[in-house]
């Protein structure tokens, strides 16, 4: 196998590096400048005058709030420009910045920040750079916030190097103005950006391609400097792919870890990437083909390190760009790679080639990385609890029951047959444990755990099921109000629910978080969808991928109205609630209404005076079922209540 990188054009051992880093924590971007010294930052941007002659350009308008936003990365672009040979194309280039400023305020893109990864010329010539100035002026123009750095083709040596065209033209003196620019290290050849998504700032490293100890001590210095901002770092040498690209579609092997770290890789991991847990993401150029790899730090969490390079492709790449898109919502990076300047053409005369290259869409190119946000950057971002809530403030008018775990026993210590859980409305409709033959003595246990919206944070972690049946459930006593309720003018009911990863469609399926005894045969019920001998009323989970299910008996109708979610995974804390205004009665998962909510009068709740059961089931009037998982809260309330009046709003 072979390495693949870009020839250096003024080093014998060159490579190519890019670094990108960012930020998330509220700090103000371009706040904070870290060892600028007045030298390097003399002067002000040169503007090309014919940036933007074709006035195609839209406006720059990224969202700096939502919760989607698009990271584009450019990298190596050197054959563009290679002015000692006469040879410059700026529109390839220049129309990817056009896309770039287009998107920007866009919902399906909201790029927010270009970085590119070095090699901007393929001879460091001051005529390449005259080019390059000319069309980074149409970003500069619009104020598109963008990084760059050097390459080994834009530069030779490390960065004690001194003046180069390189940093005449792109140095930090170009970033004077840009509202992300945070600072460089005294050479100029190693700066920080900060910019603003999803309500956060984000740090960028731009690294020089060659960066000696105190470029690191820079680097380092900086990263403390924030310490609450995740880390993306860019540098032009980082990792390479161990794959070899002599025919294609590439033979990627695995796509997800498909690179390694370099020589210079191992130096950059060891003096600024292991020991700074706030570095998640690097991107990096100068090898082809593109690959990708996951490596642990040494707090033990994932650093995502990117080699994307288009260099060996049709026209150099043609300013080819790779767009990282977060989704905080999704907990998703969705990668995608494209040709702007490719895809501004008429299809129709397109070349084979230019077809072909419009979009990059194999397995190194196009793919999905799955981030916990939230858990990734817990170390240096603490998430934040929301704190309980005491029980008063959640009995809204017409609250007929509040059952809630809290305060009443260890987590892990058993609740005994007899034992008595209060009703928190005052309504009297206290719960008592009841166990089933031949059930463990731990079927009923407290726990800590709970849906991290629930007012109590604490739950019943129920052990039940069927094949034999066991398990053990808790009951309204025989007097209870609540028996003989049946809710004419319309109720709210809510709760909170998790199921274990071992819980089975067989033994598990169709047990009731809550159920009201007295079987539909014996309230006279009949006609379509009618099972004698199932209760009133039930809010179950199916067998059937785990689907929530409300089943109930209305007093308008001699059958059942049923409502259906979707699958609800596992290990996850899921917000139930079913809603009827008097009339109509809608079933939501996490405040959001599920599909099939029939659209069907159902007047109230029939009842036969019997016993609600939290975690039990009948059949015929026996219990045939216990639930297997864990329930929070549970509140019922005789009247439909908003989204914004359930348990979970904020």
């Amino acid at each position: 196998m072979s390495i693949h990188g870009d020839t250096p054009s003024q080093e014998s051992t060159g490579h190519s590096r890019r670094g990108f880093l960012r930020n998330a924590a509220l700090a103000g971007a371009g706040a904070a400048t870290v060892g600028t010294g007045a030298s390097v930052l003399g002067g002000t941007p040169a503007f090309a005058a014919d940036a933007a002659k074709s006035g195609k350009t839209g406006t720059w308008r990224p969202d700096p709030t939502a919760l989607q936003f698009t990271l584009a990365v450019m990298p190596d672009t050197q054959f563009l420009y290679w002015g000692s040979q006469d040879s410059v194309n700026r529109t390839p280039q220049e129309e990817s910045f056009r896309y770039i400023i287009d998107n920007s305020g866009k919902p399906d893109n909201n790029i927010v920040f270009m970085a590119h990864l070095g090699d901007m010329t393929q001879d460091a010539d001051p005529l390449s750079f005259k080019q390059v100035d000319k069309a980074f002026a149409l970003l500069d123009a619009h104020g598109a916030a963008y990084s760059v750095l050097a390459g080994n083709h834009d530069v030779s040596g490390d960065d004690s190097r001194g003046d180069t065209p390189y940093l005449q033209t792109m140095g930090p003196q170009r970033f004077k103005r840009s509202k992300t620019f945070a600072g460089s290290d005294p050479t100029g050849y190693n700066i920080a950006h900060i910019f603003q998504a999803a309500g956060h700032s984000w740090l960028v490293l731009a690294m020089d391609w060659r960066t000696t100890d105190q470029g690191f001590a820079w680097a380092n210095d900086v990263i403390k400097a924030h310490p609450k901002m995740p880390v993306i770092l860019t540098t032009h040498d980082l990792v390479y792919s161990n794959y070899d690209d002599n025919v294609f579609p590439y033979e990627s092997g695995d796509p997800e870890n498909n690179a390694v770290l370099s020589g210079y890789g191992e130096t950059v991991w060891d003096k600024l990437i292991n020991d700074n847990d706030q570095i998640f993401l690097t991107l990096n150029g100068h090898y082809w083909p593109p690959a990708r790899t996951t490596k642990k730090n040494a707090a033990g969490n994932d650093v995502h390190m990117h080699i994307t390079n288009y260099q060996n492709r049709y026209f150099g790449g043609g300013g080819m760009i790779r767009l990282y898109h977060f989704d905080l919502t999704r907990n998703t990076i969705d990668v995608e790679t494209i040709n702007p300047w490719i895809l501004a053409q008429d299809p129709e005369s397109r070349t084979e080639l230019a077809a072909e290259h419009a979009r990059i869409t194999g397995p190194v190119d196009n793919f999905s990385m799955p981030i916990d946000f939230e858990k990734r950057f817990s170390s240096f971002i603490p998430v934040p609890v929301r704190p309980a809530r005491p029980a008063a403030r959640e009995l809204v008018k017409g609250t007929m029951a509040y059952w809630r775990f809290d305060g009443q026993g260890a987590p892990g210590t058993a609740l005994t047959a007899g034992q008595t859980i209060h009703d928190l409305s005052g309504k009297g409709n206290d719960l008592t444990v009841v166990t089933l033959p031949g059930t463990a003595a731990d079927a009923l246990t407290w726990s800590a755990d709970h849906h991290p919206d629930q007012p109590a944070h604490a739950s019943l972690k129920f052990v039940g099921g069927r094949n034999p049946l066991h398990g053990t459930y808790l009951t309204t006593g025989a007097k209870a109000p609540l028996n003989a309720e049946t809710f004419k003018s319309g109720y709210t009911i809510e709760t909170f629910v998790m199921m274990p990863l071992d819980w089975d469609a067989g033994n598990n399926g169709w047990a009731a978080i809550l159920s009201r005894r007295g079987s539909a045969g014996d309230a006279g019920k009949h006609g379509k969808n009618t099972d004698p001998n199932e209760p009133l009323v039930q809010f179950a989970i199916s067998n059937n991928g785990r689907e929530p299910q409300f089943n109930h008996y209305p007093l308008n109708d001699t059958y059942p109205t049923t409502n259906w979610g979707h699958g609800l995974v596992e290990l996850k804390w899921w917000h139930l609630a079913v809603v009827n205004d008097g009339r109509y009665t809608k079933l939501y998962v996490e405040g959001a209404p599920v599909v099939d909510n029939p659209n069907r009068e159902s007047i109230g709740l029939t009842s036969l005076g019997l016993p609600w059961l939290v975690g039990g089931h009948e059949s015929a009037g026996a219990v045939d079922i216990v639930f297997h998982g864990n329930v929070g809260d549970i509140r019922i309330v005789n009247r439909a209540l908003s989204t914004k009046e359930f348990l979970t709003h904020r």
